[in-house]
C-alpha cells in the first residue's frame, strides 16, 4: 500500500507533470490534461484510463481499482484506493493513465526512461 506522499513522488517524476487545484482535490496534469486527481481526505486517488484499461486493472482487484460510479466512469475515470492497492498495480496503473492523455512524444520519454 503506497502512502500519499508516495503516489505524488511517483507522480511528480513523469515528464512534464503539473499539479494543479481542481474543486477540493489535486489534479495531476500533463499538457493541462488530467491524468490523475488526489483526495487526501479519502485516500483515494481517480485516474483516466482507457475502457479497456479500467476493465483490466478492475478485474485485479475490483475492491481497491473501479469505475467512478457515475457517468464519468463510462470514459474512464477510474477510482484507486490507496489503503489497499498494492504498489506495482498502482505503477502500471498511473503509466497506463499517463500514455491515455500525454502526447506521444513524452510517452516515448516515460518508456525510453523507465
Amino acid at each position: 500500500m503506497p502512502s500519499i506522499a508516495e503516489f505524488v513522488e511517483i507522480v511528480r517524476g513523469f515528464p512534464e507533470v503539473e499539479e494543479k487545484p481542481h474543486f477540493e482535490k489535486i489534479s495531476f496534469r500533463v499538457k493541462n490534461k488530467i491524468l490523475a486527481t488526489l483526495s487526501e481526505k479519502d485516500y483515494r486517488i481517480t485516474l483516466k484510463l482507457s475502457e479497456a484499461d479500467q476493465d483490466v486493472y478492475g478485474l485485479f482487484d475490483p475492491s481497491s481499482i473501479y469505475p467512478v460510479p457515475n457517468k464519468w466512469g463510462k470514459q474512464g475515470w477510474t477510482f484507486v484506493e490507496l489503503n489497499t492497492v498494492h504498489r506495482d498495480i498502482l505503477m502500471d496503473a498511473l503509466k497506463s493513465a499517463y500514455t491515455c492523455v500525454a502526447p506521444k512524444h513524452l510517452v516515448d520519454l516515460l518508456n525510453k526512461n523507465s
